[in-house]
């Protein structure tokens, strides 16, 4: 049996244990890595420009909060979150109710991400309230991965782990 990303995060502590945390590709774990997804997920909210700015904002300040503490963690997390508030925000500027695959997701793939050959459903026309909503947090999100703090631990982590 091949262990999972889901796997390898579970009952896992990451303040506790920073060194087990793994960078992953783009979102990968954001909604699994404790206790930062408990601390940051109520805060992510994109249905208008209005909640996306004050989510985005109150994220980006959590991002420098762990970092005054020193804790890369909770960066890249909060970085993950201002993430994935672009890009599920742009899904829904793009495909009308956010449905961008047709059909369910087979049973042997749930809790994957992709399309798992599913066919892509075509594109809406432009929701301009979902895409503001996507600016906003796309703004943030680049604030944090650009933060030379950020990538100098982001560098150190991941060498670390090597």
């Amino acid at each position: 049996m091949t262990t999972t990303y889901r796997d390898h995060y579970r009952d896992i502590d990451f303040r506790t244990h920073p060194e087990k945390y793994r960078v992953g590709r783009g979102e990968q774990g954001v909604l699994l890595a404790e206790p930062y997804k408990s601390e940051l997920l109520p805060h992510w909210k994109f249905a208008t420009p209005d909640k996306a700015a004050q989510s985005a904002d109150t994220i980006l300040e959590m991002f420098y909060t762990y970092k005054s503490q020193g804790d890369f963690v909770g960066m890249d997390m909060a970085r993950k979150f201002l993430q994935m508030g672009y890009t599920r925000s742009r899904r829904y500027a793009n495909h009308k109710g956010g449905k961008k695959y047709d059909g369910p997701v087979p049973a042997d793939k749930k809790g994957q991400s992709g399309a798992h050959g599913r066919a892509e459903l075509p594109r809406s026309s432009e929701d301009p309230v979902k895409a503001e909503s996507a600016r906003i947090f796309y703004a943030a999100y680049h604030a944090a991965k650009s933060d030379p703090e950020y990538q100098r631990m982001k560098r150190e982590h991941t060498t670390k782990q090597q």
